[in-house]
Formats: structure tokens, C-alpha cells, sequence
């Protein structure tokens, strides 16, 4: 774990920064999360600037110094974003270098050209989650929409019967699968081992996107039977270049952090033994960081070098994928410090002692939380960072597979029911030619299905593990 770990629990041993009652603590709660919401809803603020004033709004309905709000925030931005801000960066450059090289038209073309016509909504599924990775969501809904609506156009296929799967497989690895930026804080909030959290996340995963993707998939082209807009469907980039990365190098590329890290989860659990030297070595190589590292290393080679770039081409695509995360990484940060300011001002132990008097399993209350959250602001990852600050004490005394369980359940809520606040509604509602109305039936409904599913499949684990 990152030094974030550290320091939210040292926060929460020391004494509050006011010592409002709990009634005070609730309304402050209530009152800085509806200054967020109104603040980006209303008034159409920045998330970054919505979450600081927020921050401070919160400290000051629960009577704290100014001074200590301030603290409080700075040091929750800073510990995030020194725990995942690096990955994030390194999830930017791989995510680039896949599509500036071709590589994942490369995936699509392979695996569509073995397709037949009635498996074409899996194959999406497939390609979806493959891309999605490495991809931050609104990354992969620009890099994958072209192709679906190429593929609905060219075989002649309702929209929905290819994009639900393609979204829902985009939509599931975002929500709750590392590396992705909310999953990430959320593991470093809880104190959860991520090797478990991925593995975990990859078995709740499978069902849902299947009952999200292909199964809805076959009532929402029911509902909205739409062809692909003709003005929508682009020419794909890549078209240009030479020659293309191979696809077993670009699969073998893409799924190489995840190998890393679940090598490192299983030799975890098989040795068991800090001191052996495996471990200490899968411990290494596993850990994001490398195993992030890794994949971009070698997709300098596998994708950007078997694309034809050059040593400066290289750099150039570098240099291109940093510029614009800078807005999700201080998203994130203000997210931890807002995330902080709760914990720092007793939220937490707040939370922890209703909950105990609701008798709401601890599970079911990460979810609640996260979709409330989620409703209100339409970010998926201020919903994950938020209601992983809330429930945080609870993941104490928690085991290792359930304090995993307990990110996912948080990841579930936070796709509650994209509407009109998510900046995805309108990103699907544009690409596909379609109105409100009909966005709200196929999208919003199938975030729904996947953020419900995923409890379920979430709280069947629990019983067993």
C-alpha cells in the first residue's frame, strides 16, 4: 500500500479536528456533499474546484479551524495523489500507445474477421473489455465507438445490439477492475490487497457484463431500434500508418500488468512467507507500479517500434497522453483530500457507529453510499472516493478477501444509473444519433443492471469466502 494507507489511518487514531456531535457531522456531511453537487450540476464547475470548496465547506459546517480544513484536504491531495497518480500516468501512456499504433484496431479487425454474425455482441464484450484495461472509460468510448458504429453499419446490425455489449464491457472494467483510477483510491482507502481486489473483480466481472452486454443487449435494440448516424462514423486513424503491431504482441502487452499482478496475488496466498524469496521478488515485479512500468517498456517495443515509430514518434505519443489526465489527476486529488477532510473530522467513526445501530451490512452500505453519491454528482470516481472515505473503519477488522469485496461493492454503487449529470450520457447520447429519452432506456438502464448485478454477485462471494 501507498503512503495514503499510512496516513488515513494515522488521521483517524489522532483526535478530530472538531468535536461536532454526530448530528452536527451529518448535516455537514449532507451540506458538503450538496455544495459539490449544486456546485457541479447547477453552476457546471469544475469537478477539481467543486470538490475544494466543497472540502472547505464541509470543514466549516462541522465547526473546524480553518486551518485544520486546509491541512486536512492538502494532505488527503497530496497522499493520493502520490499513491496513484504515477499509475494513473503510466495507465495514460500505455492506453496511447495502443491506439496511436494501431494496436487496438488491431485486436478488433483479428478478432471481428473470426466472427460470425449471431456471436458479433460477444465479440464486442470481448474487445471492450480487452481495450478497457488500460483505458480510462472516456478514453475507450472514443478509441471503441467508431469501430461499433463501422461494424453495425457494415453488417448491418441494430446499434444497440453492438454498442450495449461494447459500453457495458467498457462500463464493468472501469468500475472495478485496477488500474483504473476510482478501483485504485478505493484500494488505498480500505487498505485492500489489490492482487485480491483484481482477482475478485475478474469473477464478478464475467457475469456482469454478460447479463449487461449481450443479454440486455437483445431488449434494448427492442426498445431503440436505431442504425448506426451516417455523420457519426468516422475514417479509423491507424488506416494511415505502414504497418501495424501483431495482435498476440498487442493482447500479450495489454494483459501483461494484470499477469504481473495476479502472479503476485497467487504466490501471496500459495507461500505466504515475506521473508521467501519468490515472494519478495513477485512482490516486486507484481506491485502496480512495475507492473505498469513493465507493459509501457515493452509496448515502447511490441506496439510503438512495430508501428514504425520513431525514437522521437515515441516520445511525441508520451509527451501527447500526459496532457490530458491532468484534469483526472486533480480530480482524484481533490476526491482524497475532500475524502480526507471527512475522515479527519470523525465521519468515519460517525458512520461506523450507525451503521452498527442500522445493522446494514457493511457491503450493502459501501454500495448505498457510492450510488447516492453517484446520483448526485454523475462521477463515478468522486462516488468511489467518496464512499470509500465513509466506510473506510469499517474494512478495519475485515478480512483480506472481504476488505476486496468491499472496494467492488463501492465500484458497483458508483454506476448506479448514469443520467444527465455524467458527462458519459452525453459523450453515448452524441456518438449514437439518439434523444434523451431513448439514452436514459439503453444506457442509464444498463448502468443500472451492471452496478445492481455486481452487488449481487458481490454479496453471493461474501457467503462463501
Amino acid at each position: 500500500m501507498t503512503s495514503l494507507s499510512v496516513e488515513m489511518l494515522a488521521a483517524d487514531a489522532v483526535e478530530p479536528i472538531t468535536s461536532a456531535g454526530n448530528a452536527q457531522l451529518g448535516i455537514a456531511v449532507l451540506a458538503g456533499i450538496a455544495v459539490i453537487v449544486l456546485l457541479i450540476t447547477k453552476l457546471k464547475m469544475h469537478a477539481f474546484l467543486a470538490l475544494t470548496i466543497g472540502s472547505l465547506a464541509l470543514g466549516s459546517f462541522a465547526g473546524a479551524a480553518p486551518a485544520k480544513t486546509i491541512a486536512s484536504f492538502t494532505a488527503g491531495l497530496g497522499s493520493t495523489v502520490a499513491g496513484v497518480g504515477v499509475l494513473i500516468a503510466l495507465g495514460a501512456i500505455l492506453g496511447k500507445l495502443l491506439a496511436d499504433s494501431g494496436g487496438a484496431d488491431q485486436i478488433v479487425d483479428t478478432i471481428l474477421a473470426r466472427t460470425s454474425k449471431r456471436a458479433m455482441p460477444w465479440a464486442m464484450v470481448l474487445i471492450a473489455s480487452i481495450i478497457g484495461l488500460p483505458l480510462f472509460f472516456e478514453v475507450g468510448i472514443v478509441l471503441l465507438i467508431p469501430v461499433v458504429l463501422l461494424v453495425a453499419k457494415r453488417g448491418d446490425f441494430s446499434l444497440m445490439r453492438i454498442g450495449i455489449p461494447a459500453l457495458a464491457g467498457l462500463s464493468v472494467m472501469h468500475g472495478l477492475i485496477p488500474p483504473h483510477p476510482g478501483p485504485l483510491v478505493a484500494i488505498d482507502a480500505l487498505d485492500a490487497n489489490l492482487g485480491v481486489t483484481l482477482a475478485l473483480g475478474v469473477v464478478v466481472a464475467i457475469p456482469t457484463v454478460i447479463l449487461a452486454g449481450p443479454v440486455f443487449s437483445r431488449y434494448a435494440a427492442r426498445w431503440v431500434d436505431i442504425q448506426a448516424p451516417e455523420k457519426m462514423i468516422p475514417q479509423r486513424p491507424s488506416e494511415e500508418l505502414e504497418r501495424r503491431p501483431g495482435f498476440g504482441a498487442t493482447l500479450a502487452t495489454i494483459l501483461l500488468p494484470v499477469v504481473l499482478m495476479l502472479v503476485k496475488a497467487l504466490v501471496d496466498i500459495v507461500v505466504d512467507d515475506p521473508e521467501q524469496g519468490l515472494q519478495k521478488v513477485t512482490d516486486v515485479i507484481g506491485s502496480p507500479l512495475i507492473a505498469l512500468l513493465a507493459a509501457v517498456i515493452v509496448g515502447m517495443f511490441t506496439l510503438g517500434r512495430a508501428a514504425g515509430f520513431t525514437k522521437a514518434r515515441l516520445s511525441t505519443t508520451v509527451e501527447k497522453s500526459l496532457a490530458p489526465i491532468a484534469g483526472v489527476l486533480l480530480i482524484v486529488g481533490a476526491g482524497g483530500g475532500f475524502k480526507q477532510t471527512l475522515i479527519d473530522a470523525g465521519v468515519g467513526r460517525m458512520i461506523l457507529d450507525l451503521s452498527e445501530d442500522w445493522s446494514i451490512p457493511a457491503l450493502l452500505l459501501g454500495w448505498l453510499i457510492a450510488v447516492a453519491i453517484r446520483l448526485a454528482t454523475g462521477s463515478a470516481t468522486v462516488a468511489t472516493i467518496s464512499a470509500a472515505g465513509l466506510v473506510a473503519p469499517l474494512a478495519a477488522d475485515m478480512s483480506t478477501s472481504h476488505a476486496a469485496l468491499l472496494v467492488l461493492a463501492v465500484g458497483a454503487g458508483s454506476l448506479f444509473f448514469s443520467h444527465v449529470n455524467d458527462a458519459g450520457f452525453w459523450l453515448v447520447k452524441e456518438y449514437f444519433g439518439m434523444d434523451v429519452g431513448q439514452t436514459v432506456k439503453t444506457w442509464s438502464v444498463m448502468e443500472t443492471i451492471i452496478s445492481v448485478a455486481s452487488l449481487v454477485f458481490i454479496l453471493l462471494l461474501s457467503l462463501v469466502l
